[in-house]
């Protein structure tokens, strides 16, 4: 059985050889990611785990979602994916859960992931990781205010927003008590 730690340490090796594949220093990702040079360090020896926003920034400068990162470091997924099979990750710091309900897979041309934030949560990201991407968000529980491209949107249960990827993307939670949504990426 797959492990949080096993999970950390496969994602750090990942982050580092696609800084290596690339030809860049720490310093020339720092300079692209927005990330300080020691954080990547940390990351890439798997001392520390990225949050939220640092993980978005990164997939950012690599061209790739999140889920197509997380993927990257998992076996292939079988066709059906069982709810105690779906990957988790927890960003504590900044009080968002994100499971992979239906990961990338090969031949396939979107994935669905459940997103929870808790009350008061907010995170902003700078730029989409892959320009153009295909988004719809449908919020199962709570409220979400989500603001892409500037332009702001306070979503209810049962709300859906759907929408092209170009520039940053801002997830709160204005509260009382968390929101779970869903998304589906169409991917390119």
């Amino acid at each position: 059985m797959r492990t949080a730690a096993d999970l950390e340490s496969r994602l750090a090796g990942r982050l580092a050889d696609l800084r290596v594949e690339r030809g860049w220093s720490l310093d020339e990702l720092a300079a692209q990611a927005g990330v300080s040079r020691s954080t990547l360090s940390r990351l890439e020896r798997a001392e520390i785990s990225p949050t939220a926003a640092q993980l978005g920034k990164l997939c950012a400068v690599y061209g790739r979602t999140m889920s197509q990162l997380l993927a990257e470091v998992e076996s292939e997924p079988p066709q059906l994916v069982r709810a105690d099979r779906q990957q988790v990750w927890r960003d504590e710091e900044s009080g968002f859960t994100r499971r992979s309900v239906s990961p990338p897979h090969p031949g396939l041309k979107a994935e669905i992931v459940e997103g929870l934030l808790r009350a008061g949560a907010d995170i902003p990201y700078d730029r989409p990781p892959v320009p153009g991407q295909e988004q719809h968000i449908w919020v199962l529980d709570g409220t979400l205010e989500l603001t892409v491209d500037g332009q702001r949107h306070d979503l209810q249960e049962g709300d859906c927003l759907r929408f092209r990827l170009w520039g940053p993307t801002r997830f709160r939670n204005p509260g009382p008590r968390a929101v779970r949504y869903a998304v589906l990426v169409v991917l390119p």
